[in-house]
């Protein structure tokens, strides 16, 4: 028998594989084993824009906008949810990242996005 991991979709599964040779009867199939748990996603960190103190808050995977909880001019903290993606039928909350002042929201709620798309802009 050998031990192997296999990736699939970005989860890791450690398999066990058996050689089978001809006229053998295969072995009765073991339970399937618990997949690795898979890295938590860190919340999207804003990046600075080419324009002078802009950020950019950026989708950190592709999925559609369930809710912007934001506006422009709305003063926020670094731990504001600024808006609710869903990706792979998982709610993710993004957050600001820092404190600042919405200065433009490029997406709306029902949006697909992709990822690094521009959400939010911030001051």
């Amino acid at each position: 028998m050998k031990r192997f991991t296999v990736t699939v979709n970005g989860t890791a599964y450690d398999v066990v594989v058996e050689e089978v040779t001809e006229g053998a009867a295969p072995a009765a199939p073991a339970a399937a084993p618990a997949p690795k748990a898979a890295p938590k996603a860190a919340p999207a960190a804003p990046k600075a824009s080419g324009a002078q103190g802009a950020v950019q808050i950026k989708s950190p995977m592709p999925g559609n906008i369930l809710k912007v909880n934001v506006k422009v001019g709305d003063k926020v903290g670094k731990d504001t949810v600024v808006a609710v993606l869903e990706a792979m039928k998982m709610e993710n909350e993004i957050f600001a990242g820092q404190d600042g002042t919405i200065a433009s929201v490029e997406v709306a709620q029902g949006a697909s996005v992709t990822a690094d798309q521009v959400l939010i802009t911030m001051n």
